[in-house]
């Protein structure tokens, strides 16, 4: 057998044909030994490798094809196998594995065969690659566009959130931290008493109130795998079969923590009861946390809303009242340079002319505020800098109530 023209004769075959190929040659190749054949996206044996789980030696007389994508500036390039003959050496166990990639429809997929002396060997070998690959480990599970994808920078921005640095009522503050802490430390006691150990929350208020902030210091501080969910769309696939994905994820992946912003522009007529019974159906969701948010809970259906079982935890984002608002503006002050501090009246001052500000605005008033002072080089005092800044916010507020 041509070893070196292996792959590429494989290509020559019809789609349909190449899988049933490439196993029969191999069986005639290495007979005596078992060999598997499939596809799946979890055995990403790049990774594996890259992870130190076993090592490998590229058949020198077979030309090995890899992929390299560059994603976007400051990231690593990313590299993925798609047609090669490898030799493995996992646990004692010299196995070959060939990879060979083609388009399937609209995707480009790679297929694998696995070939070891013993089949239980074979399939023990691709379990575990499955496993571990399937674990979320130092990063954020994010599904997009009908797939998930790893995202470590998230993960490592997530890490920079904390509930010290976030500015909310201390009794939602407390009780966001306490409700999902002794959730997952308190298992044994679900169990014990037949109480099923899954929960749902709603993060309920208008936007900029710190919805997003607290679902990041609450994954932070938790520290359970996370699942984003950025949309239920996608060119391919139906929202059904993505929600169904999500869910069967979110299952492997427990306990963990299932993240759903503005999930009012998630949820329709048309995919809400599939997504209810996913929610709280036949399937077991032991140890998911679903955390969502709303800017506009009037859009939710009563059976999302209001329906024990399913979004059992409600918590409202109020905007911010006279004592969170000092609260962040002396925050804010804390971290400027000396000359370019507010003083404390005139922190008073902005206080009083700010209500109804969301955090998201006093965010803006102080960065406008900033820019303001810089580009005057530095002349007058911050207080009137931020309460000129302020009139102006207060009117582009204004105007935008006016127009809705």
């Amino acid at each position: 057998m041509d070893i070196e023209n292996f792959i590429k004769e494989a290509h020559y075959k019809p789609n349909d044909y190449i899988g049933y190929h490439v196993g029969r040659e191999l069986a005639e190749l290495h007979p005596g030994k078992a060999v598997i054949h499939g596809r799946n996206g979890y055995f990403d044996l790049d990774a594996f490798v890259r992870a130190g789980q076993c090592s490998l030696v590229e058949h020198r007389s077979v030309f090995h094809h890899v992929r390299t994508d560059w994603e976007e500036a400051g990231k690593k390039l990313r590299k993925k196998t798609e047609n090669s003959w490898l030799n493995v050496l996992w646990q004692g166990h010299l196995l070959d594995v060939v990879l060979i990639s083609w388009n399937d429809g609209c995707y480009r997929r790679r297929y694998h065969w696995i070939v070891a002396e013993e089949n239980q060997i074979a399939e023990d070998f691709f379990r575990t690659v499955c496993e571990w690959c399937s674990e979320v480990r130092a990063e954020i599970l994010v599904f997009h566009d009908g797939y998930f994808q790893k995202d470590k920078d998230l993960f490592n921005s997530i890490k920079t959130a904390t509930f010290e640095n976030l500015v909310l009522p201390d009794s939602l503050k407390q009780q966001v931290q306490n409700d999902f802490q002794q959730f997952f430390n308190n298992r044994h006691i679900y169990e014990r008493y037949s109480i099923p150990w899954k929960r749902g929350a709603l993060l309920i208020g208008p936007p900029g109130n710190g919805k997003t902030h607290t679902l990041k210091a609450l994954i932070n501080q938790l520290e359970k795998p996370c699942l984003y969910i950025r949309s239920f769309k996608s060119e391919d696939e139906t929202e059904q079969e993505n929600m169904s994905t999500v869910f069967k994820r979110a299952r492997m992946a427990s306990p963990c923590v299932l993240v759903l912003e503005d999930l009012d522009s998630m949820i329709d007529g048309n995919n809400q009861s599939f997504f209810l019974n996913e929610l709280d159906g036949f399937q077991p969701n032991t140890g998911l946390v679903v955390l969502a948010t709303t800017n506009h809970p009037e859009r939710l259906d009563a059976s999302i809303l209001d329906r024990p079982s399913r979004f059992d935890r409600k918590y409202y984002f109020e905007l911010p009242r006279e004592a969170e608002r000092l609260a962040y503006i002396t925050k804010w002050n804390r971290d400027l340079q000396m000359d370019m501090r507010v003083t404390e009246r005139g922190a008073r001052e902005v206080v009083k002319e700010t209500k109804d500000f969301s955090f998201a605005y006093l965010k803006e008033l102080f960065v406008t505020a900033m820019v303001q002072w810089v580009t005057t080089g530095g002349e007058g005092s911050m207080d009137s800098v931020l309460l000129s800044q302020t009139k102006a916010l207060r009117s582009q507020m204004n105007q935008s109530v006016s127009k809705e």
